[in-house]
């Protein structure tokens, strides 16, 4: 019982984690975050394989699921403390999250709950030409909060994942190892079939067959 339940928990917990990662996917799509573009779509796809290995009772994948799910983990701590500024990390480094291929930063940057956006006119020199020189300002919670949040989420989600991912191989280990010792003990003290077919049939069948043979000739 205990370990239907941890399996239709992994379910459930991958389930979620493809929810909040698509949602997720969706915003960084929409904010050239490259970085994170890649690194949801690969979650995307171990998020499956765990997800079909947990159905199956395949425990090689739930296994890379979970080593996945510690990679993971570090990149969305890094994320924290990129959008946090921790040491020397700054949010408004290009390289990182887009790779140095545009200026763009956080879909929540302009369009956070609040928001006010503002042109200025005219753009500095070292603006680009096919960009818009802005003013953000009003916003009830700025957009690294959101993003921090996001991530936090992942993290609760990878815990719970790992968590359980471990205990569902564990379980189907124990249960593989089980039914094996049970193939094994029965193969060797069980008798054959035929032995135990002849000795349940009635001798009056025997005996009458061989009555019946003697008067045919």
């Amino acid at each position: 019982m205990g370990y239907c339940s941890g399996r239709c928990t992994l379910i459930f917990i991958c389930g979620m984690q493809l929810v909040c990662v698509l949602e997720r996917q969706i915003f960084d799509f929409l904010g050239y975050q490259w970085a994170p573009i890649l690194a949801n779509f690969v979650h995307i796809i171990i998020v499956i394989l765990g997800l079909f290995g947990t159905i199956q009772y395949r425990p090689r994948y739930i296994t890379g699921y979970a080593v996945w799910l510690v990679l993971w983990v570090t990149w969305n701590v890094f994320v924290i403390c990129f959008y946090l500024e921790a040491g020397d990390l700054s949010k408004e480094t290009d390289l990182i999250l887009t790779f140095n291929i545009s200026m763009h930063r956080s879909w929540w940057m302009e369009n956070g709950p609040g928001c006010m956006v503002t042109s200025v006119t005219p753009a500095p020199d070292w603006a680009p030409e096919d960009h818009r020189y802005i003013t953000v300002s009003g916003c009830f919670l700025e957009y690294q909060y959101i993003e921090v949040a996001h991530s936090s989420l992942q993290i609760v989600l990878a815990l719970a994942g790992f968590i359980y991912a471990c205990y569902v191989v564990k379980c189907i280990t124990e249960e593989e190892d089980s039914c094996q010792n049970n193939t094994n003990g029965f193969s060797t003290s069980a008798p054959g079939p035929f032995k135990e077919l002849v000795s349940w049939w009635p001798p009056a069948f025997f005996e009458e067959k061989e009555a019946t043979k003697f008067n045919t000739y």
